[in-house]
């Protein structure tokens, strides 16, 4: 009788096996991972409120997780796959489902993390016709549409939820375009706007969802609603913030562009703003500004005044060297790009416990 001939599948899985059991010493029971560090305490802040270090994250391989057996298995035949990780990140967004979305100019590309879901998509556009050069600042709109500054073509790209490349706005006849050098932007999905600085230009241009030019706001100069090389924008309930950067401030403009208060002076200490990059704002109202002079992050009343800090120079965790844009969603977590460190570090602010109601008065 003959012996049952293995098929070409089972072979396939045999052959894998001896090289994955190859590869190594098997890991015994006794032999683990070593543990990660523990977090730095939470900061704790006035009014039992607090502040807490969550982590961060850099590459593709941190939103897919370490690969299973067969991935492996996958890994030792074909080796292991090439993985993106950032370069130079530079702002940083999340959308309604929780993915955070991040620009890379260092590779003229998008990163979208996909905790959830576990998945990972890297948007570039190589094409001869408005190609994607340095990506600046990123917004999304009600529908997660993701929009895009290129501060080197001077357009506005625009993706749809799904990575998908669906326009560039600004895009003049002769393929340029308009903007000089177009930085920050906002999204007022409601009213069906578009918010953007030209820096070069010191000015912020309203646009329809169309990208045709509704009004401008400012001009240069030091005064209320005047800029200096204006950058990042963030729109906040009724309030637009704009980093006015060689003013050394940031100023809250209504969403029609009058001028409301501005927090900040020209300074080397703490309290005062010398490099301001990323702003954003808590559910409290507080006011978060990038200080990328003295690698912190600066939070303010809406008056203006210093309430606390944290951050400093390093690598470590709560460190961050030449940081940029920031992001705060509507659960309190705080994103901030850590640009010379490669990554974006993930903070939680817990706001002050509100009085139960029917209590004794």
């Amino acid at each position: 009788m003959k012996p049952p001939t293995a098929s070409p599948k089972h072979l396939l899985a045999s052959g894998l096996l001896l090289l994955l059991l190859s590869a190594g010493p098997a890991q015994g029971k006794d032999k683990k991972e070593p543990a990660p560090p523990p977090l730095p305490p939470p900061m704790q802040l006035a009014g039992g409120r607090t502040l807490a270090y969550e982590g961060s994250f850099a590459t593709e391989r941190e939103v897919r997780g370490k690969p299973g057996f067969w991935g492996r298995l996958v890994d030792i035949v074909a080796g292991p796959p090439d993985l993106h990780q950032m370069l130079r990140p530079y702002s940083v967004v999340t959308d309604s489902r929780g993915r955070a979305i991040v620009t890379d100019p260092g590779q003229s590309a998008v990163h979208i993390f996909d905790f959830e879901k576990k998945r990972y998509k890297f948007l570039t556009r190589d094409s001869s016709k408005d190609p994607l050069k340095s990506p600046q600042c990123v917004a999304v709109d009600g529908n997660d549409n993701i929009y895009v500054t290129d501060s080197d073509s001077g357009k506005i790209f625009v993706f749809d939820r799904d990575g998908k490349f669906r326009r560039a706005l600004g895009s003049l006849k002769g393929g340029e375009g308009f903007f000089k050098r177009p930085t920050g932007i906002a999204i007022d999905t409601a009213a069906g706007r578009i918010y953007v600085t030209d820096t070069l230009r010191h000015k912020i241009y309203v646009l329809d969802m169309d990208g045709k030019i509704q009004r401008e706001i400012g001009q240069r100069g030091v005064g209320e609603g005047e800029f200096n090389f204006p950058t990042e924008l963030r729109l906040s309930g009724d309030e637009l913030l704009v980093v006015d950067a060689m003013n050394f401030r940031v100023q809250a403009l209504d969403r029609e562009g009058k001028f409301r208060y501005a927090i900040g002076q020209a300074g080397e200490s703490t309290g005062s703003m010398f490099r301001p990059k990323g702003v954003a704002r808590d559910s409290e109202g507080d006011v978060y500004v990038v200080e990328g002079l003295f690698d912190t992050v600066q939070v303010f009343d809406p008056q203006g005044r210093l309430l606390y800090y944290f951050g400093g120079a390093g690598d470590g965790p709560q460190e961050f060297q030449l940081p940029a844009g920031m992001y705060i969603d509507r659960n309190d977590r705080i994103f901030v790009v850590d640009s010379y460190n490669r990554r974006v570090q993930v903070f939680r602010f817990t706001p002050a416990a509100k009085p139960a109601s029917g209590g004794v008065q």
